[in-house]
């Protein structure tokens, strides 16, 4: 409550100092100050939004993204309507710039916002509101935008931008996750860290939004929100690698298969189910020999999996003979 109070205040005394009589803080607009940045990868057109902050679960208030559409960064007092109108005039044809001038033309709040948007276009537009806690600003690059307010120092912006550029060429949410290392390294948020998020989503849409999220990532509660947000990327990376190797089994791409696994296995060699369903694409493939190590291995670390393996071949996911299983589960 205490906090509650000490935001209202901080909101009264910049309404003072900003001209700001007409602006009304709103339940439903959470407080979301913090650093984030918008991006669109100029080569596969992918487009990601990134950010951290010390409140809670703040991937659910700043963070909006859609394929083949543009991102949406609304932060320091949120109007969360930003992300699903802001992508809904894109949709409709509106550059950035256009899009940013709608939402703000009617908005009483707009000098306590901080807003950013990056269309599929590449094109770019950010507003930093007078009204909001220093240290607050903002830098416009090639395809990309950096903002944040509440810092600690001024320097955030920059080593944001820094960061990203440095990284031209690599993978965007390495260099989206290289740009909110970088903030937290100037300073970050005065408060200290909380929750961190990331939003990655393809250059273009088929009309499938269940399948368009490319990165869907949220560290909602931790001390360490960008090292957690780090390794949930490299698990995410991990298990695609996994997906494509049963997209390879499916086409009978055995090889390929098999090299996919290895590079999951590789990320995380003391994952268990990895180990096992490679285990399972080996038998299935009639490679026994070379599958009744892995299956020791993870029979060992978890029997579980000995009892999941007795179940498979009912529902066809293990094709193997009544020998072969009994080899298997003999390990």
């Amino acid at each position: 409550m205490k906090f509650i109070k000490s935001m209202l205040s901080l909101i009264l005394f910049f309404g003072a100092t900003c001209s700001l009589k007409a602006q009304t803080y709103k339940a439903d607009e959470p407080f979301a100050h913090t650093f984030s940045i918008v991006a669109r990868d100029p080569v596969t057109g992918e487009i990601a939004v990134g950010v951290q902050s010390h409140w809670f679960s703040v991937g659910t208030s700043v963070s909006w993204a859609e394929a083949g559409v543009g991102a949406v960064a609304t932060q320091s007092f949120t109007n969360k309507s930003f992300g699903i109108r802001g992508l809904a005039l894109l949709k409709a044809g509106k550059t950035a710039q256009e899009a940013l001038d709608i939402l703000l033309s009617d908005d009483p709040g707009k000098e306590v916002r901080q807003v950013a948007i990056v269309d599929n276009k590449g094109s770019v537009a950010v507003h930093t509101g007078s009204g909001c806690v220093q240290y607050a600003g903002h830098i416009k690059g090639e395809q990309y935008s950096v903002q944040s307010n509440m810092m600690l120092t001024d320097k955030v912006p920059t080593a944001m931008s820094k960061a990203f550029e440095a990284l031209k060429g690599k993978p965007l949410a390495e260099r989206v996750m290289a740009a909110l290392n970088a903030a937290q390294a100037a300073g970050g948020d005065i408060r200290g860290k909380q929750s961190a998020a990331l939003l990655l989503v393809p250059a273009v849409s088929h009309n499938e939004p269940w399948n368009e999220r490319t990165v869907d990532l949220r560290v909602d509660d931790s001390s360490t929100p960008l090292p957690e947000l780090e390794r949930l990327l490299k698990v995410h990376e991990a298990y695609q690698f996994m997906n494509e190797g049963d997209l390879a089994v499916e086409h009978n791409d055995m090889n390929r298969a098999m090299k996919l696994y290895g590079s999951a296995m590789k990320m995380f060699p003391n994952n268990l189910e990895m180990q096992y369903w490679t285990a399972v694409t080996l038998a299935n493939d009639k490679q026994i020999s070379k599958s009744l190590p892995m299956f020791k291995k993870v029979f060992a670390g978890n029997n579980n999996f000995r009892e999941m393996t007795k179940r498979l071949p009912k529902v066809k996911l293990l094709t193997v003979t009544d020998s072969e299983l009994n080899q298997i589960l003999a390990q």
